[in-house]
């Protein structure tokens, strides 16, 4: 598991620096200010996620425990969900997708929280 953990790490960290450059250089003409900055939370949020990714692939080999798997999955759901929403909101201009969001944004909460049980029945 811990090997999943850093290569879904590592991948969804290079994803968000192209994501960003994408954002820096081809949007930033092309969008609203606004949407930019919606666009850059979204890279934001996943490059946070993506360190705590790689953080839970080296926890996983010092505490082996299915929490910490749970927790890896959540993150990686609210990448997709909460991030991957605001990517498509912007380039496609569709608003409702923010209403997914906050399903994602759930998703990054419930895998600290297990993060969190992990921790504290070690």
């Amino acid at each position: 598991m811990s090997r999943f953990l850093l290569v879904a790490g590592a991948l969804a960290a290079g994803l968000a620096v192209a994501l960003g450059a994408f954002g820096a250089h081809t949007l930033q003409t092309r969008v609203t200010p606004e949407r930019l900055q919606v666009f850059e939370t979204g890279v934001r949020y996943q490059m946070y996620h993506a360190l705590a990714l790689i953080f839970l692939a080296w926890a996983s080999q010092q505490w082996p425990g299915w929490q910490l798997s749970v927790a890896g999955y959540l993150f990686l759901a609210g990448i997709v969900i909460f991030s991957g929403s605001l990517y498509l909101l912007v380039i496609t201009d569709t608003a409702w997708l923010g209403a997914i969001t906050p399903i994602g944004g759930v998703a990054f909460m419930a895998g600290w929280a297990m993060l969190v049980w992990a921790a504290l029945i070690r």
